[in-house]
């Protein structure tokens, strides 16, 4: 494992404007990574950093803080996780999880505690499905819980469905999204889910080479990008905390995009400002952004590892926070 990390630290930059530096000694103790390492969560109140992992007989979820110091680990009621959500207040601190397993604990989103006690599940757990009501999931990818707790789940890695859905707190359905195909609204393979400060959700509709965007208040389908990905679609998406710009990750091009975020009223066309490119088969499935600090983290399934990327110029605090 040594000779692939050090292999994967060859970053080049694709443009001459570097806007992030690879911050070589995360983690401090990068053996705990057991597996193939699929998602990443930021704790931003806390410091704390979640990595979602797969594998046999190994512990599925593992804790570092932000200094790259291994915390815990745990591994229960979780099958096969898919996408990470850390979800922060001073009320509440919860970790989100999209279960993709064809286990018994499979085909939902689960909420724990920070050290792993399981609180909610919503979906059917072990059984994938199209049905509302009870709501069930088939692969659901990712997902995105507002402060207020409202939450904002893609359902569809290459499954049953193809859909965002917005639930409220009380996990009542408010607006949805649900129809397979290549026009406004319509999906294929919707894979991560993000906000701005501006009340927009962010989609990236990965097999569509696509992101949309939608009234975060109404579900009213606002726009798409999709002139920057013509050669393969984007696989996460996430804002930096002045929201200026959003970081975008293609998968088997093993690249990450830093895409200029539009202004209030306009969603434009997608314009990237810089890339980062990785080695060869990195292959970076999800990403997150510290909301304090603006740091990103890299979930790499090639790789098996979870990399940092540290801003070179300061961001204003995050939305929200």
């Amino acid at each position: 494992m040594e000779v692939l990390r050090n292999f994967t630290f060859a970053v080049s930059w694709r443009t001459e404007k570097s806007l992030y530096r690879l911050d070589v000694d995360w983690p401090k103790h990068p053996e705990y990574f057991t597996g193939t390492t699929f998602c990443v969560a930021v704790d931003s109140l806390n410091g704390l950093v979640y990595i979602g992992q797969r594998g046999d007989n190994i512990p599925k979820i593992l804790v570092f803080t932000e200094d790259g110091y291994f915390l815990r680990a745990w591994n229960y009621t979780v099958d096969t996780p898919h996408g990470i959500f850390a979800a922060s207040t001073l009320y509440e601190q919860s970790i989100w999880i999209t279960d993709v397993g064809s286990g018994f604990f499979g085909h939902t989103v689960k909420k724990y505690s920070s050290f792993g006690d399981l609180v909610q599940v919503l979906g059917t757990p072990g059984t994938k499905g199209t049905g509302l009501n009870p709501l069930q999931f088939d692969n659901p990818a990712e997902l995105y819980v507002e402060d207020t707790g409202d939450i904002y789940i893609v359902d569809g890695d290459g499954g049953l469905n193809n859909r965002l859905i917005k639930l409220s707190q009380d996990f009542m359905i408010l607006w949805l999204h649900g129809e397979n195909g290549t026009g406004p609204a319509k999906f294929n393979i919707p894979h991560s889910v993000t906000l701005d400060s501006a009340g927009r959700v962010w989609v990236a509709d990965r097999g569509n080479k696509r992101i949309q965007v939608f009234d975060k208040d109404t579900g009213e389908w606002l726009g798409a990008w999709n002139n920057c990905f013509t050669e393969e679609g984007p696989s996460s998406v996430r804002f930096t905390p002045d929201g200026k710009y959003l970081i975008v990750a293609q998968l088997n091009l093993s690249r990450l995009s830093v895409v200029a975020a539009p202004p209030v009223g306009s969603i434009g066309e997608c314009s990237v400002i810089s890339t980062i490119q990785l080695a060869d088969q990195v292959l970076p499935h999800l990403l997150e952004v510290d909301r304090k600090t603006g740091a990103v983290y890299v979930a790499e399934i090639g790789a098996k590892q979870v990399q940092k990327y540290v801003p070179l110029n300061s961001y204003v605090p995050a939305f929200g926070s």
